[in-house]
């Protein structure tokens, strides 16, 4: 991973809080600025706005209540879409073409390689900062 600077912030959503934990410590480790938020809901009542230096979500395909996708919806019904990486436990190719269709810029099987998942966020960072 080439370093990028630090001012784009990275949300993780995923209720599964150990994992959430983990994946916000390997972000910060590489100096992302990092928040976590353990729903779709959460994340949704923090209302962040993209920064100006770009950002992007980790965003967990299954959750209690309102999924990933339920979530991605919202997003892009609403102005800028957030650049998503989608994360799941329990998916197949028809679920990644879907998420991607519907402008996701990756879709990670869980468990990935730390170095998977930190070239996904910074193709996603980038794609941030070029809309």
């Amino acid at each position: 991973m080439t370093s990028m600077p630090s001012e784009a912030v990275i949300h993780v959503v995923d209720d599964e809080a150990a994992f959430r934990r983990s994946l916000i410590f390997l972000l910060e480790s590489a100096g992302w600025l990092v928040i976590g938020h353990p729903s779709a809901e959460s994340f949704l009542a923090a209302a962040p706005a993209l920064p100006e230096k770009g950002g992007c979500l980790l965003l967990d395909v299954r959750m209690p209540c309102m999924s990933g996708f339920e979530l991605q919806r919202q997003l892009l019904a609403g102005g800028p879409p957030w650049p998503i990486v989608f994360m799941t436990g329990h998916g197949d190719e028809e679920m990644a073409a879907h998420a991607l269709q519907a402008g996701a810029c990756d879709f990670l099987h869980k468990p990935f390689a730390d170095q998977v998942v930190l070239d996904a966020v910074e193709r996603a960072i980038r794609q941030s900062r070029v809309n």
